[in-house]
């Protein structure tokens, strides 16, 4: 009867249809996801068919105060009436049941809209009834060229929008090691959390449309100081409120605790920062990759070098150093549009949620253009002069005499940023990406910019002295052997002369900081001591940390000399096996003469199986322990399973399944 007054009967949101377009088959949620920038479909099935002179539009609601001056009431006009901000069209219409076309703008709020059909009723406008099932998720779109976040290579937007595991690097530059991490994006009650740590911030709904307003707050979020955030850096050896950094596997848990208690979660540290902030960003759309930088300046007195000090014996002088230097840090990358900078600067850009230093009153870091780095165009925003100091600053290593005069007696301008890497795409290689930070080896490019710093270092050979002193440690190192290393002298005149030399002995935190001094040894020397270190001597001090630093400072008349290495100690292997059964099996030994003691063994997988975690009271020495776990996988293709051993005696435990034609990982 077409003078029935005009009803709704259902709304269909075509999940089937719009899944596949938009990239979005994965996310494990009962409601539509779709991209912004690109055409959706909803099927309604009204109760007469539509004739010329209906009156409705389709509605969509996002915040608890949607207006349509700030985008968040969006009204999408058929017929007659004006189009609203996003375009619509009928694109079916069989009897009563109506397919519409519906694309968002490429600047649209990312979050989760309401969805309703309103049609005109007398003065005015009667909508249908709140139904959640056809709540929608609208996100980023890399595929989608007038997006700021657009993304042109689809290897890439595979990699860094919908990969949702990867490979986060530790380790040293000498000694570059993996931690598999899932980052699990398409997990149940992800996209959620996501949009819940927007919510926790209190961000406008209106500027959640805006990727570098949406990448900051990001990554002020992650972390907790000053605004509650998501995790709770902790950089001691007192994890006993809550889970030590090292024994996450992945971003699933922390994300999901998070959401549902609306409380900071401990324990963090860089890499679990990183990994965490780029499940947030890839869930959103948005491309993201960790990053490492190996030998990574922390300047906290903003003059664009490390000041490393000495006393007059030559014994580091811990008390007066300010600045450090961590064996690596991980942050993030984001490849977007920059419209609020001048052209060229658009790209990867730097964003870190480690809390080191504050930006505008918070915690946070970035988007700082990696080109600009490179460049040393650092005026730009944002905190573009912090990260060129954590890659690029010199390493200056001050004397402090008895009258507490500092005298600089050696300069390195190559330590710092000495290897960054990220993984692959579309593999589980390492890439070396240095040189989108720094110009090559040889290059000697200088830029001068009015306000920003004067040059940029390039990348170089290791200085060489005229007297200089080589330290030679293992370059891998088992935990619980003995260590042995050489100091080596050049003498470069032609008289006989006598080093009076020190070698301090530490065992330090991965951001370079002192957790236990365990050995100095003053020694005399001319060209070539050998040294010792038993495992006795260091073993006991380790604790969570499993870097030996060692430092060498000698004197010889007038001229300071040093050196210092990282010996990264190798931990042993825990073994992860599938059989056909789709089941998991973990097998792990104490290779140790000594019992391990309250271990946690923690296994995921993306997609696979969700995080479990099984507890050991004691494990024995020459004791091997079994896991055995079932899992129905709910996504196809190629995936991994991660386990992960911790406990207070031994840390970075960890382990993958792997597919036996896979190529090796490096890092050159």
């Amino acid at each position: 009867n077409l003078y029935l007054a005009l009803d709704v009967q259902n709304i269909n949101m075509c999940q089937d249809i719009n899944k596949p377009k938009h990239y979005t088959t994965d996310y494990n949620t009962p409601n539509l996801v779709v991209r912004r920038g690109q055409e959706f479909v909803m099927r309604v099935t009204f109760n007469r068919p539509l004739v010329a002179g209906d009156d409705f539009h389709i509605e969509f609601q996002i915040g608890s105060d949607p207006s349509p001056n700030k985008g968040s009431l969006v009204m999408v006009n058929f017929g007659n009436r004006i189009n609203g901000l996003w375009s619509g069209q009928i694109l079916e219409s069989q009897g009563q049941c109506v397919t519409f076309g519906i694309t968002p703008t490429t600047n649209a709020i990312v979050g989760k809209f309401q969805v309703y059909v309103a049609i005109s009723r007398g003065n005015g406008m009667q909508r249908t009834k709140r139904d959640a099932a056809t709540d929608m998720y609208l996100l980023f779109n890399a595929w989608c060229p007038e997006d700021h976040v657009f993304l042109p290579d689809e290897a890439e937007r595979q990699e860094y929008v919908l990969n949702d595991e990867g490979v986060i690097y530790q380790g040293s530059s000498d000694s570059v090691t993996e931690r598999p991490w899932t980052y699990g994006q398409f997990e149940r009650g992800i996209l959620d959390a996501c949009i819940f740590v927007l919510d926790a911030s209190q961000m406008p709904i209106y500027d959640r449309g805006n990727i570098v307003k949406v990448v900051r707050v990001g990554s002020a979020m992650m972390n907790s100081q000053d605004d509650n955030g998501v995790m709770v850096g902790n950089w001691s050896n007192d994890y006993s409120m809550g889970k030590p950094p090292t024994s996450w596997t992945g971003s699933t848990k922390i994300l999901l605790q998070y959401a549902n208690t609306g409380v900071p979660v401990c324990f963090a540290q860089c890499w679990v920062f990183a990994g965490v902030f780029n499940t947030f960003l890839r869930c959103l759309g948005i491309p993201a990759r960790v990053i490492t930088n190996y030998n990574s300046a922390h300047d906290n007195t903003g003059n664009l070098k490390t000041d490393l000090i000495f006393n007059a014996d030559g014994t580091p002088d811990r008390r007066n150093t300010r600045d450090s230097i961590w064996n690596y840090h991980c942050w993030n990358e984001v490849i977007i549009k920059r419209s609020d900078l001048p052209p060229g600067l658009e790209g990867w850009q730097v964003v870190d949620a480690t809390p080191q230093e504050t930006s505008d009153g918070y915690f946070r870091c970035g988007p700082a253009p990696v080109i600009a780095i490179k460049e040393g165009q650092l005026c730009y925003p944002f905190d573009c002069g912090f990260v060129f100091a954590e890659v690029n600053s010199d390493v200056v290593f001050l004397k402090r005499d008895k009258y507490g005069n500092l005298t600089p007696f050696k300069v390195d301008k190559t330590y710092i940023g000495e290897k960054i890497c990220t993984k692959a795409v579309g593999s589980q290689q390492a890439m070396n990406i240095t040189d989108t930070y720094k110009f090559p080896e040889g290059n000697t490019h200088t830029h001068i910019h009015t306000h920003t710093h004067t040059h940029t270092h390039t990348r170089g050979p290791k200085q060489t002295h005229n007297a200089c002193d080589s330290l030679r440690p293992p370059l891998q190192c088992d935990i619980g052997q003995d260590i042995q290393l050489t100091v080596t002298f050049k003498n470069n005149g032609n008289i006989l002369r006598t080093v009076q030399a020190h070698l301090d002995c530490d065992i330090i935190f991965y951001t370079g900081v002192v957790a236990s001094h365990f050995k100095d040894i003053p020694f005399n020397a001319t060209v070539l001591v050998p040294f010792k270190i038993p495992a006795y001597e260091y073993q006991d001090q380790l604790s969570s940390q499993t870097c030996v630093r060692f430092m060498v400072t000698a004197q010889s008349g007038n001229v300071h000399l040093l050196d210092f290495k990282v010996v990264e100690l190798q931990t042993p292997s825990v073994k992860v096996m599938l059989n056909q059964e789709m089941a998991v099996k973990v097998e792990f030994t104490n290779i140790f003469s000594f019992p391990l003691r309250g271990v946690t063994l923690s296994l995921e997988g993306a997609g696979l199986i969700a995080p479990k975690t099984k507890y050991y009271r004691e494990i024995a020495p020459q004791t091997t322990i079994s896991w055995q776990e079932v899992f129905t996988p709910r996504l196809p293709g190629l995936r991994r399973i991660t386990a992960l051993i911790d406990c207070q005696e031994v840390r970075q435990v960890t382990s993958t399944t792997r597919p036996a034609a896979e190529p090796t990982h490096s890092c050159h």
